[in-house]
């Protein structure tokens, strides 16, 4: 149990999150209800790997390494930042790549149509990173849960907004959700508290902002 635990907690890392909605709305066959969240399964493959990639390098690898070298100058004692006094620095990293990361996909696209929820994504993190970097003072607020929270509310307005999308994707990111809400309990890494605050704020702050660039746009 306790490997399996570790092995959740590893698949299902924060960082990893947006990025698995994204290639679900890429790849995952959808037909839209809704202009601002229309699919780009039909896009060219090229434009669908280029999208990726930009969500894969500011989401995952360019946080990923900052932390590895925080890591590395002893700044945090553990890659998943185990530490409530060390989050600070992290998180603040977390929210800066997010920031370029939105000004960058409304930069490249320029007068160029994208759905959405390529912006409500990177908007959402901000919004999460700036309200955990306050709740961080009180509670060791969960980022694993977090990460589960941003997928779960992305899919579920995702979901709503398409004729023809299958619920199972939705199913399967509130199942993940459980198993690493769970896995983060099992290790004892966290109290009950601060892992279901921690996804149910990222699920609410996420899908909020998505409903609202839905009617706005």
């Amino acid at each position: 149990m306790r490997i399996l635990s570790h092995l959740f907690s590893w698949v299902f890392l924060p960082l990893f999150m947006p990025t698995y909605g994204i290639l679900i709305s890429l790849f995952a066959p959808a037909i839209s209800t809704q202009y601002s969240m229309s699919s780009l399964y039909y896009a060219p493959l090229p434009t669908k790997w280029a999208l990726f990639t930009i969500f894969f390098m500011f989401s995952v690898v360019a946080p990923g390494i900052s932390f590895i070298l925080l890591h590395r100058f002893k700044v945090i004692s553990t890659i998943d930042i185990e530490q409530q006094g060390e989050r600070g620095l992290p998180l603040i990293i977390m929210l800066i790549y997010s920031l370029v990361l939105f000004f960058l996909l409304s930069y490249k696209a320029g007068d160029a149509y994208l759905p959405r929820y390529y912006y409500a994504l990177p908007l959402s993190g901000v919004a999460i990173t700036s309200l955990f970097l306050l709740i961080n003072r009180w509670i060791k607020i969960s980022l694993h849960a977090a990460g589960a929270g941003i997928l779960v509310g992305f899919l579920a307005v995702y979901t709503a907004s398409q004729t023809d999308f299958t619920l199972w994707w939705l199913i399967g990111s509130i199942i993940a959700a459980g198993l690493t809400m769970s896995a983060r309990l099992y290790l004892k890494k966290h109290r009950q508290i601060e892992v279901y605050t921690g996804f149910v704020l990222a699920t609410l702050i996420t899908a909020g902002l998505h409903l609202y660039l839905i009617q706005i746009g």
